[in-house]
C-alpha cells in the first residue's frame, strides 16, 4: 500500500521493482497505489500498470487529503477485499522493497504489526548525517518513553498490519497525520494487547521530487503528541 502525491518518476522504478519481488518469491500480492489527484500524473501512470498487470491496484482521490487519511482508505481496502494483511511503505524508494518477505515472514509468525526499524541492530540509515540521525533517533526514543511504547522506530513508515490488526483497532478514529499517524497506530496496536515486533531495514533518501517533510509537519507532530499523552 503506497500513498502518493507527484511520485511519478518513483513509481515508474517501484512498481516494476516490487512486481518483480513477488514473482521471485511467489507471492500473491497487489500493489495498492493511493494517489491524491497528483498533477505530475502519478495516478494516471499507476493506472497504466493496472492495465497492464493485476496485481497493481489504484485508488484515485479528488484531492491531497493527507497521508493519514490516504491510509485509513487503503485499509478500507485490504478489509473490504479480506486480504491476509498489509504492507505500507513510502513512494519515494527510501524503502527497499526486498524486505517485503521479511515483513511476510513474520506475519505468517503470527505478528499483526512488523514494523521495518532503523534503531535496532542491524538498521541503518545510509548516507544521512549525524545531525540528522540524532535528531530522528532521539524523536522515536522521547516519543516511545512519554507514550509508554516499547517499539524503537515509532514513526517508521515502512511497515506491515495482518488483517486482524486492522480488524481490531478502530483506524477510522484515528487523528493524526504525517508521522504522527504512525505513532498513534503503534499506540493503539499496543493498547489493543496485539503481537508487535521490529525488523532491520536500511532507509536512504529520496532521489527524485520532493521531500513531504516540513517545519509545518514538524510543528503538527509535537501537537499530536500533547494529544496523544492526553489519552
Amino acid at each position: 500500500m503506497i500513498p502518493t502525491y507527484n511520485e511519478a518518476k518513483n513509481i515508474n522504478k517501484l512498481i516494476p521493482m516490487i512486481l518483480k519481488i513477488f514473482k521471485k518469491g511467489a507471492i500473491q500480492g497487489k500493489v495498492l497505489i493511493v494517489d491524491d489527484a497528483s498533477p505530475d500524473g502519478t495516478g494516471k501512470l499507476a493506472e497504466d500498470f493496472a492495465k497492464i498487470s493485476g496485481s497493481v491496484q489504484v485508488l484515485q482521490r479528488p484531492r491531497k487529503m493527507g497521508l493519514g487519511s490516504a491510509y485509513k482508505d487503503g485499509f478500507k481496502v485490504v478489509i473490504l477485499e479480506e486480504e491476509d494483511g498489509a504492507i505500507e511503505m513510502d513512494a519515494d524508494l527510501s524503502h527497499d522493497p526486498g524486505d517485503i518477505p521479511s515483513f511476510i515472514e513474520k506475519l505468517r509468525e503470527g505478528y499483526d504489526l512488523v514494523i521495518g526499524s532503523r534503531y535496532i541492530p542491524g538498521g541503518r540509515i545510509p548516507k544521512w548525517p549525524i545531525y540528522r540521525r540524532i535528531i530522528s533517533s532521539l524523536t522515536n526514543r522521547t516519543t516511545s518513553r512519554i507514550l509508554r511504547l516499547k517499539q524503537n522506530d515509532v514513526t517508521s513508515g515502512y511497515r506491515a498490519y495482518s488483517l486482524k490488526a486492522l480488524k481490531t483497532i478502530d483506524f477510522t478514529a484515528v487523528n493524526s497525520d504525517g508521522y504522527a499517524f504512525q505513532v498513534e497506530m503503534v499506540m493503539r496496536c499496543q493498547r489493543a494487547g496485539l503481537k508487535i515486533c521490529e525488523i532491520p531495514i536500511a532507509f536512504k533518501d529520496r532521489e527524485e521530487g520532493k521531500s513531504k517533510l516540513s517545519r509545518k509537519e514538524m510543528w503538527r507532530f509535537m501537537k499530536s503528541m500533547i494529544r496523544l499523552m492526553m489519552i
